[in-house]
């Protein structure tokens, strides 16, 4: 039997999933909101967060039509957006970068960036606000197997930049490249996943229930 004390520098590590559910948090409290004010940037041309989210997940119309009763239109959501509130997720985005930077740099086991690296969190948070934003208010191509192969190939490419920005060139680009098809691909499975999945369970969830008579009860007495 091993002794305690072998084990004891290592109960100071946290587990791997601690950390990936930190980051799962951080990520929904940072994406979520970006994406419902990036959305609503253009409420003329813009599609709203929950059509965003309909055609991100890839859902059937009538399970878009359900998750666009639950958000608020455009025009409600930059009534009520604030100053403080843009700073707030001005701080989350660059926090999240700089997660998303520190576990590109455990994966290639680099040591961490320097304190004078801070712009690459800004940039690669400024990028990601104009792709969301040209995603969210383009209207070419949508729900067309064209399209779906161009936000593929433009996933692909901001991910493999997203690498190479935050890492700071530190590893090549033919190295990079596998690690941004294999993130496509999986957001690409989430999205067939959500069609065959999600769509019929949020068609279900708010089917309305039929009026049923009322039931009839019918006592015969003991003999």
């Amino acid at each position: 039997m091993h002794r305690p004390h072998t084990y004891a520098p290592h109960g100071r590590r946290r587990p791997p999933g601690t950390r990936s559910l930190g980051f799962a948090a951080l990520g929904f409290l940072t994406l979520v909101p970006l994406l419902i004010v990036v959305s609503a940037a253009d409420p003329e041309h813009g599609r709203g967060f929950a059509q965003w989210l309909g055609d991100g997940l890839g859902v059937s119309r009538t399970a878009r039509d359900q998750i666009g009763q639950l958000f608020a239109r455009p025009g409600q959501v930059l009534q009520t957006t604030t100053a403080f509130g843009l700073a707030a997720l001005a701080v989350f985005g660059l926090t999240f970068g700089a997660a998303v930077q520190t576990g590109y740099a455990k994966v290639w086991e680099l040591p961490p960036a320097r304190w004078y690296a801070r712009w690459r969190h800004v940039l690669w948070l400024a990028v990601l606000v104009g792709s969301l934003y040209l995603t969210a208010t383009t209207t070419l191509w949508r729900h067309s197997p064209a399209g779906t192969l161009a936000a593929t190939l433009s996933a692909v490419l901001f991910f493999w930049w997203s690498q190479r920005m935050l890492l700071g060139g530190r590893i090549a680009w033919s190295a990079l490249l596998p690690g941004a098809l294999v993130t496509a691909l999986g957001l690409l499975g989430l999205r067939i996943f959500s069609r065959l999945v999600f769509s019929p369970l949020i068609a279900s969830a708010s089917a309305p229930v039929p009026d049923h008579p009322p039931a009839l009860v019918v006592v015969q007495p003991a003999v």
